[in-house]
C-alpha cells in the first residue's frame, strides 16, 4: 500500500491535528504519544510513524469517508494549530516528546459510545475528551 504521506513529521502532525485540534496542545500531544508508543512496538498497527498514522481503520481522520481527511491533507502551516502540531510531531520524531498517556496505545472520544475494546482494558488517563488505554502492548505497570 502506498501511503499518501511518507514524511513521519507530516504524517504525525496531520494525524494529531485531524484527531485532536479541538483538544489543545495536550490533546494533540497525547495522540502523538499513542502514535509513538505504537511505532516503538511495531505490529499489526504499523512499523513506523507514517505507517502507524495511516494504518487502515486506526485513526478515523484518515478514513476515506471522514470529513477530516480532506482537511488534514490540505491544511497548511498558516493554521496556528497545525503549526503547533508540526512542532510536537518534530519532537516525537526526534524521540523528545514526553508521554502524557502512561504508555497508551489506544484512545477514544468519551462523548461517543464506549468501544468494545475499552471494556476491561487497561485505562491510563483522560485528557480533554479522550480516554487513553494500553491495550495492545504488554501492561508492565509503568
Amino acid at each position: 500500500m502506498q501511503l499518501p504521506i511518507t514524511d513521519p513529521v507530516q504524517a504525525a502532525a496531520r494525524t494529531a491535528w485531524g484527531e485532536a485540534r479541538g483538544e489543545g496542545r495536550q490533546g494533540m500531544q497525547a495522540v502523538l504519544n499513542v502514535i509513538g508508543n505504537r511505532s516503538a512496538h511495531p505490529g499489526w498497527w504499523g512499523h513506523d510513524i507514517a505507517g502507524v498514522c495511516q494504518a487502515r481503520a486506526q485513526f478515523s481522520c484518515w478514513d476515506s469517508n471522514d470529513p477530516n481527511r480532506t482537511k488534514l491533507l490540505t491544511v497548511t502551516d498558516a493554521d496556528p494549530q497545525f503549526r503547533e502540531a508540526l512542532v510536537l510531531a518534530g519532537c516525537l520524531a526526534a524521540a523528545h516528546l514526553p508521554d502524557l498517556t502512561g504508555g497508551a496505545d489506544h484512545y477514544f472520544d468519551r462523548r461517543g459510545k464506549t468501544p468494545y475494546w475499552a471494556k476491561g482494558a487497561f485505562y491510563r488517563c483522560t485528557i480533554g475528551h479522550h480516554a487513553f488505554y494500553r491495550l495492545g502492548l504488554r501492561d508492565d505497570g509503568k
